[in-house]
């Protein structure tokens, strides 16, 4: 309750609680801070059905010490005309009525007394059950400025945020601001996000990954004016599972959906759960093969050189061009989904010929030879006369499809690519505890094969072998050849079944061969060589047929192994090898040790014993000196030799020298927003943001005339 103060005895205080009745005279009472001041009336127009209004300060004279302050009704005063031109306050609604309710404040020795106190009204007052749509009593707290954010981040729309917040409080009365406090809030967060503007927001965000990621890569192009043009980024994380599945990559050029209209270019592969990775991703102003050649070599560069062995990528002349000259020596492929889905707009009349479909179905999906394939594509364009046929010949549907739309900008857009990036990670995490913390059932129990398999393989891909296991149990086969330890096998669906498999058996070295080659193209036995396994009393998987990539180990110890081995496939020298190797594998083992306080003692005791292990070592063996030495050496080297230190470990985490990058940071003027692009056949034009409308409005009214 509230407490009145005579004010010729200032002697002592008496300090109000936050509550007020209908008929209180708030004159005498006493606080001690402006915003104390501000919550007193505040509360006070809750509880009567007024919103507050701040006034001006008076200032002791010559000082900036408040003498006393001003509080009134909201409707207090009118508004000043500004004239017919002035459009955008001639169509704001009215709401001032010269309303003379108020409250003086005057301040001594900190304490805030209310020296004046007018509580009457020219107005109607809100109802109790309006009162939440005062605006002086909304306000969006942090702990629900917080909720919002996390709500908005993983994609779900503010009106959506907003309803289930005021479900949780039992009405929208109850929330403390509107839904239109909420897009706002939305939308002034998403400003501040590119206040230094989109292009140098985009940078300094990198900056900022960089210096909490040692393995954060990024580069960036800028045209003459400054502007952003290209870029390529990827994290850690993404190093680390492209030395585990970057065996496939998948480039895909067909997102274009941001502010910019920027082709967006995600590399992609799948893990041992088969699910969705991310490799790396960028923005690029255009198609052509001299972009193409810099993002390829940049990825590259990102990955310590190390080419994927098959990239798989749209139809596309510019790409084509770039993968031969930067990765010469990978497998590059078409995708069938892209093939698939763009061949309807380019075979015309022949959709509807059904030996046509038949045809080209089987060269999609059912030649199980190069020579198969060839003789069945001869007779299709043999026997439609399609030699002239200018299109007979893009990847994955776009993983990042909704995550954007005409308006994002850039920074949002990598916001939103963070958070679906954590999203896929999760899920990982979820696969590999199942796998580890509970086994499958197999189908067929005692069987030696199946329980070995459900032993080594994740359980999304056991499943799939359990499958080839079982579709090989009726297969018929009889044994055609035996020469020594080599047999020959055709298997087939029954003794009248065309179409029969050839499958070749090394009982000495376990090796098996099927014409199918399901192993060379899945990674896993088909269901002909399982059968002759089976017939031949085979335990086991060899090893050799067991792929590292689909097992529950495929990332465990990833980074060790025989350097040796690997220096052989690399042709690389031993320390550098062994130095970056083993930096990825340090960063992987500090990442998972982080988030608990018990993990990140045994990561410190690991890591510092480790050291004092090797420091004992050298000193055995004489080193140590010598080592000193060749730094002294190679210091006297100036300049140059200090920035390859201050930088060395940055360079081997990520893969290499981000040249560009650092000719970017060198720039003393901000980098700017890339040029809007117009691709064929698209409109220029884009959807405004709600923040742009509401600046942008004007009125169509005429100019008076003179």
């Amino acid at each position: 309750m509230f407490h009145n103060v005579d004010e010729e005895n200032s002697q002592s205080f008496t300090f109000i609680e936050r509550t007020c009745t209908k008929n209180t005279d708030l004159k005498g009472l006493v606080v001690n801070s402006e915003d104390a001041a501000y919550d007193l009336y505040n509360d006070y127009g809750h509880g009567m059905g007024f919103s507050v209004r701040k006034g001006k300060n008076r200032y002791l004279a010559g000082t900036k010490v408040i003498r006393s302050k001003d509080f009134y009704c909201s409707k207090q005063g009118f508004k000043e005309f500004e004239g017919v031109e002035d459009t955008k306050k001639h169509n704001k609604l009215e709401t001032r009525t010269g309303c003379p309710a108020m409250i003086r404040y005057t301040v001594q020795d900190d304490q805030w007394t209310v020296t004046r106190f007018i509580s009457e009204h020219n107005h109607e007052l809100a109802t109790p059950s309006k009162r939440h749509l005062l605006r002086s009593a909304r306000s969006i707290p942090s702990t629900k400025a917080n909720v919002i954010d996390s709500m908005v981040n993983v994609g779900i729309r503010p009106k959506d945020v907003y309803s289930y917040m005021s479900n949780e409080v039992g009405g929208v009365e109850n929330v403390g601001f509107t839904r239109r406090d909420c897009y706002n809030y939305v939308n002034k967060q998403k400003m501040m996000m590119i206040e230094a503007g989109d292009g140098q927001s985009l940078l300094n965000h990198f900056k900022v990954k960089a210096s909490e990621d040692p393995m954060f890569f990024y580069t960036v192009q800028v045209d003459q004016e400054n502007r952003l043009t290209n870029f390529f980024w990827r994290d850690g994380r993404s190093r680390i599972d492209y030395d585990c599945f970057g065996d496939v990559v998948v480039f895909d050029t067909t997102y274009r959906t941001n502010r910019y209209n920027l082709i967006c270019a995600p590399f992609v592969g799948i893990n041992h759960h088969r699910q969705t990775i991310m490799f790396g991703c960028a923005f690029l102003l255009d198609e052509t093969a001299a972009t193409f050649v810099w993002l390829f070599k940049s990825f590259l560069q990102s990955m310590g050189n190390q080419a994927p062995k098959t990239i798989m990528t749209d139809q596309d002349h510019a790409i084509n061009k770039a993968i031969e000259e930067i990765f010469p020596n990978s497998c590059h492929r078409l995708c069938l989904w892209h093939i698939s889905k763009n061949a309807p707009s380019h075979l015309g009349s022949l959709n509807a010929n059904v030996e046509f479909h038949g045809l080209f179905h089987k060269c999609m999906q059912g030649c199980e030879s190069e020579l198969e394939f060839e003789e069945t594509w001869a007779k299709m364009i043999n026997d439609h006369n399609l030699q002239d046929h200018s299109w007979l010949a893009e990847v994955t549907n776009n993983v990042l499809h909704g995550i954007s739309k005409a308006t994002t900008s850039l920074t949002e857009f990598i916001f939103e690519f963070e958070n679906l990036v954590k999203r896929w990670r999760s899920s990982e995490a979820e696969k590999d505890f199942q796998c580890k913390n509970s086994s499958i059932t197999c189908a067929i129990k005692g069987s030696s094969i199946l329980t070995h398999a459900s032993k080594v393989y994740t359980h999304e891909i056991y499943k799939r072998f359990q499958k080839e296991f079982l579709d090989g149990i009726p297969l018929t086969w009889r044994e055609v050849a035996q020469n020594d330890k080599i047999y020959t096998f055709e298997v087939m669906m029954d003794e009248n079944s065309s179409r029969v498999r050839t499958v070749q058996f090394n009982a000495t070295t376990m090796e098996i061969h099927c014409t199918c080659k399901k192993f060379d193209f899945c990674g896993y036995l088909c269901s002909h060589a399982l059968r002759i396994l089976s017939v031949k009393n085979i335990k086991q998987i060899s090893e050799r047929y067991i792929s590292r990539r689909w097992t529950k180990d495929a990332k465990k110890n990833m980074h060790g192994g025989n350097v040796s081995e690997f220096l052989q496939e690399h042709n690389a020298e031993a320390e550098i090898v062994f130095r970056n190797r083993m930096i990825r594998f340090a960063y992987e083992l500090i990442t998972k040790s982080q988030e608990n306080e018990k993990t990140r003692k045994l990561c410190q005791k690991i890591l510092y014993e480790g050291d004092t292990e090797v420091e004992k070592e050298l000193a055995k063996l004489c080193i140590s000196k010598n080592y000193e030495l060749k730094e002294n050496e190679t210091s006297s080297k100036g300049v140059v030799r200090s920035k390859i230190v201050r930088r060395s470990i940055i360079q081997e985490l990520s893969g290499g020298d981000d040249v560009i990058v650092e000719d970017v940071q060198n720039r003393s003027s901000s980098i700017l927003n890339p040029p809007c692009v117009r691709p064929k056949g698209i409109s220029n034009a884009r959807l405004k943001g709600h923040l742009e409308k509401r600046k942008s409005k004007k009125s169509k009214l005429p100019k008076p005339s003179k």
